[in-house]
């Protein structure tokens, strides 16, 4: 009796953890949402130059004050997010389906294919993160479509080594066996057996990777190598707000940097949750 008490006890504390889970993501998924479309929607006039509204510290009527042209610094950091999160995605994706590809395809194909991704993913790690992110973006011609290769041509590296390893390791399994005794193809085997359990993970990975993706482009941005000065990015309001904390404008840089490691810290706070739904077993811890 004291067992089976235990045992539904342990299906409750699961089922919660689970539906905890998800109430986390749905939610944070929406604020996402809310903020890269809503951010997208803010009009130029809503952060427009007033120069008589000049270095307005953080009020009721200006949550995050004015800068030294008297723009609005909470619109200008609504609408640098929403570039943030749509630049983040874009690399989250596209880094997720290389590393699929030559993930899969390594070891599937195995041989002089597997060679050559091995080759490249011991070249992308040996060279410096940030140096090879600024070539490429300069090699693209900087801007947003630079910092989206850039950032998304860096970051597929250890998913495509873990998806390898994992593609080995099925390989072994007996249905995979069982699949390829009774004649199917290799392509086959790793559309029906090898994708199925690897995209879970890697829709996790792409969650975990998104927050690295925005602190990169917001890191090329902050160095000159990103998003021109033109547009009210993170990285562009954090760089122009160093040549003014020395006046005192300290919110100029600290609460849109506020607001980046919030953004960062919710999405991370998702990628676990997605994770947690995805496996049982992280949902009961």
């Amino acid at each position: 009796m004291s067992a089976l008490l235990l045992s539904s006890e342990a299906v409750a504390e699961r089922w919660n953890g689970r539906r905890t889970a998800a109430v986390v993501l749905v939610l944070t998924a929406l604020l996402l949402i809310g903020l890269g479309v809503g951010g997208a929607m803010i009009p130029e006039s809503a952060y427009a130059v007033h120069f008589d509204l000049a270095n307005r510290p953080p009020s009721a009527a200006d949550p995050f004050g004015t800068d030294w042209m008297g723009r609005d610094m909470l619109m200008r950091t609504l609408k640098g997010l929403s570039i943030s999160i749509r630049i983040g995605l874009f690399a989250s994706l596209v880094s997720t389906l290389i590393a699929l590809l030559l993930g899969v395809g390594a070891a599937v194909c195995g041989g002089w294919v597997d060679r050559i991704v091995l080759w490249l993913i011991d070249l992308v790690q040996g060279m410096p993160h940030l140096v090879f992110m600024i070539f490429i973006s300069i090699l693209v011609g900087r801007g947003i479509p630079g910092v989206m290769i850039g950032v998304a041509a860096t970051h597929w590296v250890s998913l495509a080594r873990i998806v390898r390893a994992e593609t080995i390791h099925l390989r072994t399994s007996p249905y995979v066996i069982a699949s390829r005794q009774m004649g199917r193809g290799r392509w086959f085997i790793a559309r029906a057996h090898f994708l199925p359990h690897i995209v879970p993970q890697a829709l996790v990975n792409t969650v975990l990777m998104f927050p690295h993706a925005i602190l990169h482009e917001s890191g090329l941005t902050f160095l000159g190598f990103g998003i021109p000065s033109q547009l009210p990015a993170v990285g562009v309001i954090l760089s122009e707000s160093m040549r003014y904390l020395s006046t005192g404008a300290w919110w100029l840089g600290v609460l849109p940097g506020l607001a980046l490691l919030a953004i960062v810290l919710v999405i991370d706070r998702c990628g676990d949750s997605l994770q947690a739904l995805v496996s049982p077993a992280a949902a009961q811890n």
